[in-house]
């Protein structure tokens, strides 16, 4: 019978979030250890906080290896800002400016009654 006992195949000895590891039978019948990579947490909205759709959810140093369409969305602020942030954005711009022109009106306006 296989001894069930398994043992790190790597220096640290300890259970950490760096040394997960996942049993698996190799083709000779031994259980072994697997070492496991640590999962990749998406990117969040700068202002909401909620995940980036269409942005995969890698590592830090994996974001180098692939492509810049992979990691932004053709949008302004892709891939920094969610559609529903960037929209607000837009019109509270849109609003801003829009007050500025009745603010500028009005001063016309009261000038001419003087």
């Amino acid at each position: 019978m296989a001894t069930t006992r398994l043992t790190y195949r790597r220096r640290n000895p300890y259970n950490t979030r760096s040394n997960k590891v996942r049993v698996v039978k190799t083709p000779g019948g031994k259980l072994q250890y697997q070492h496991l990579k640590k999962r990749g947490s998406p990117p969040k909205c700068g202002d909401c906080g909620i995940k980036l759709p269409g942005v995969p959810a890698l590592r830090p140093r994996e974001y180098a290896t692939i492509s810049r369409p992979k990691k932004t969305v053709q949008r302004a602020y892709g891939g920094s800002r969610c559609s529903g942030c960037v929209k607000d954005r837009v019109v509270r711009a849109f609003l801003i400016e829009e007050q500025k022109i009745v603010k500028k009106v009005l001063k016309e306006s009261q000038q001419k009654k003087r």
